[in-house]
């Protein structure tokens, strides 16, 4: 059997809940490399970015909270379903699911690929859905 690294996974979602810049800094190697396949202009390389944007999370909604969902590990890969919510400057509710795939070295993350994106409570159901992508114009 193939030695797993799930442990830094938890002590990334125990210091996203704790608010702990420096732990949570600390679970990603220096040249962590996140690629973000939807929004590929959202990727970014470094965990001093990392911080950088939990620093503006944690700010904006003191009550953010995460939470594993799921999570399959096969070496150094961590498959993982998230959700995590809050609550918007605005008084709006901040709600994300979605999966990130971590890849570990070294008892810290080295890169992940991140599906997390907004619930959007009011989207269309899935017949208006397909009608949508079989009949818009994807040549632009």
């Amino acid at each position: 059997m193939t030695t797993t690294r799930p442990d830094v996974v938890d002590r990334l979602c125990h210091a996203t809940n704790a608010h702990d810049l420096d732990a949570l800094e600390a679970c990603f190697a220096p040249d962590y490399r996140n690629v973000t396949p939807v929004h590929p202009a959202r990727g970014f390389v470094g965990s001093a970015q990392v911080r950088k944007n939990w620093d503006q999370l944690f700010a904006a909604m003191p009550d953010l909270r995460s939470h594993i969902v799921a999570r399959v590990t096969d070496a150094d890969v961590v498959w993982s379903e998230w959700e995590m919510r809050g609550t918007r400057p605005d008084g709006g509710v901040h709600l994300m699911r979605g999966v990130i795939v971590f890849s570990t070295a070294s008892d810290r993350i080295a890169s992940a690929r991140f599906y997390l994106e907004p619930v959007d409570p009011g989207s269309e159901d899935i017949d208006a859905t397909i009608g949508s992508i079989v009949t818009s114009d994807t040549t632009a």
